[in-house]
């Protein structure tokens, strides 16, 4: 999604592209050139009410339908067992263990074990050890959320080995599994023993993991008030006191409550001119992430008009997303031809062979021979994806194409796709490692509630790069299925972005002021280590 719905519905969609920070001159400080961190203190993160700002069914792991998008959020009370972490620069991403304290691939990638770190205990109290991580897998696996991970698990595929370690057994090589963690919700660990004494219904409002915060109150989709959870295994961290999410009704909203002293810090601005504005604000520190996730217009193969591939092929050669790219971003965003982007794994910014490109003369014949199309783009508003639909919408007409153009918030987004009746989306696809989270399957496998595309051969494909273990052999393969997609024209990719963040100056932290490519949209601070200085 933004961002984000991305993701979400994923998850899904928005923001903006690495090369943004020179063309912007945003600020990218961080705690290493700010200083040593210091303890103690509050920060209020404002998170967008279309989108992370939204968590209508609660913070349980397992049945949080829009987990994908709330990832801070069940960060910050979960930790997790494994994070992605980076140079401050966001080169060198990698996933490390967390609360877990090592892993091993073996079989060839048909078994995953995890040992889980000693000595950590959920904020009840009770014992984090491998029987509560077994629980939380098999859990979390059978459960509705978007962004529980597509494994194919053996029989008894999940089990334990003494008292710390966790064993996954797969039925076919999947070398991924590790990637997939981090932006997955088997990486929060919830406490077996208050989930059994609360039950689902009042678990989801009143969480207990063992991450660096603990609830103090929870308004769903309104405000989310944390405090430093005492007990966290990491010593002398998390810095801050007191974390509070609080949803907000989009970027404008957002930033002039950041200049009125009403919060910290925003996850996530898209709206290109108040960005060009708060990097010319002294009081505020803007970080651009490295992009991830290219925006990719699905088109759903399954119903007319785009059950025919002529008028899939018109769809390609109608749009120009160089010329949006110039003209609506002045190249702030750069153009990728497949699902992945420069700050994710594979990419190659050389495009795809044989791509169509921008034929306004092709796109009017093939229009023309299928006898018209009539065409209803949604996507999920916010600025950045309005004005490419705006766009769209406009080249697409010279091309005599009739376009109706819809917005969504999440859960209306995720309807639509369930409903299987949408004709055309404009979402993200794509993610630091295409077979992670809300990654190239998401959007085009057949088994994905959010695809368009029902084909065999190309989930074969994705399936075997998602399972092989040499990356060059992965690389080559991701390749494959990129060219197959653009064959095929099963949907022409654009804007590649990543999440803007402000912070308030004197506020710090590893994601939030540094970069780290995005887990799915928007990307993965590290709570634990957010600081503000005195």
């Amino acid at each position: 999604m933004r961002r984000k719905i991305q993701l979400m519905a994923g998850l899904l969609a928005v923001v903006l592209a690495a090369t943004a920070c020179s063309q912007q001159g945003a600020s990218t400080e961080g705690s290493p050139s700010a200083g040593p961190p210091q303890r103690g203190g509050q920060i209020t993160v404002l998170k967008d009410a279309s989108f992370d700002g939204s968590w209508p069914s609660g913070l349980d792991p397992a049945t949080n339908t829009t987990g994908g998008a709330n990832i801070a959020q069940m960060a910050a009370i979960y930790g997790g067992l494994f994070v992605i972490s980076a140079n401050p620069d966001g080169t060198g991403a990698k996933v490390v263990p967390h609360q877990a304290e090592s892993y091993q691939i073996l079989d060839g990638g048909k078994t995953l074990k995890i040992k889980i770190r000693q000595g950590i205990t959920f904020t009840d109290g009770t014992p984090f050890d491998a029987e509560a991580v077994r629980f939380n897998i098999d859990r979390n696996m059978k459960s509705t959320c978007t962004c529980r991970p597509i494994w194919q698990l053996a029989k008894n595929g999940i089990s334990t080995e003494g008292n710390d370690t966790v064993v996954l057994r797969f039925t076919q090589p999947t070398a991924s599994a590790i990637n997939n963690i981090p932006i997955a919700n088997v990486n929060w660990i919830a406490s077996p023993a208050a989930l059994k004494q609360m039950g689902e219904a009042k678990f989801r409002v009143n969480p207990v993991g063992a991450g660096p915060f603990k609830v103090v109150s929870n308004r769903l989709s309104s405000e989310l008030v944390l405090e430093r959870n005492p007990n966290y295994f990491k010593k002398g961290l998390p810095y801050l006191d007191r974390l509070t999410f609080k949803s907000i009704g989009g970027d404008q909203a957002a930033y002039q409550a950041l200049l009125a002293g009403q919060a910290d810090a925003f996850e996530g601005m898209t709206t290109t001119p108040l960005l060009d504005q708060a990097t010319k604000n002294d009081k505020l520190t803007v970080t651009v992430q490295p992009p991830t996730s290219p925006y990719v217009i699905q088109l759903n193969t399954q119903i007319a008009p785009f059950d025919n591939e002529k008028a899939r092929q018109a769809i390609y050669y109608a749009t120009d997303f160089q010329a949006i790219a110039r003209g609506v971003f002045k190249d702030k965003f750069p153009v990728s031809q497949t699902f992945t982007a420069p700050g994710g794994l594979f990419h190659h910014k050389e495009g795809v062979p044989g791509y169509r490109t921008y034929n306004l003369n092709e796109a009017k014949r093939l229009v023309q021979e299928v006898g018209g199309i009539n065409v209803t783009l949604g996507t999920l508003g916010d600025y950045v994806a309005r004005q490419v639909n705006i766009a769209l919408q406009t080249q697409w007409r010279q091309a005599g194409i009739n376009v109706k153009i819809e917005d969504y918030q999440l859960n209306r987004l995720v309807e639509a796709f369930n409903s299987g009746k949408w004709q055309a989306m404009l979402q993200t696809a794509g993610a630091w490692d295409p077979a992670a989270g809300v990654g190239v399957a998401f959007r085009f496998a057949s088994t994905s509630p959010f695809t368009g595309v029902k084909d065999p051969k190309l989930d074969q494909m994705l399936n075997q790069a998602a399972a092989e273990v040499d990356p060059a052999t992965r690389d080559k393969l991701y390749a494959d299925a990129g060219k197959y997609i653009s064959d095929k024209a099963y949907a022409p990719f654009g804007l590649a972005f990543a999440p803007a963040n402000l912070a308030v100056k004197g506020v710090y932290g590893p994601g939030l002021t540094t970069k780290i490519p995005p887990l799915v949209v928007n990307s993965g601070i590290l709570w634990d280590e957010v600081w503000r200085a005195k």
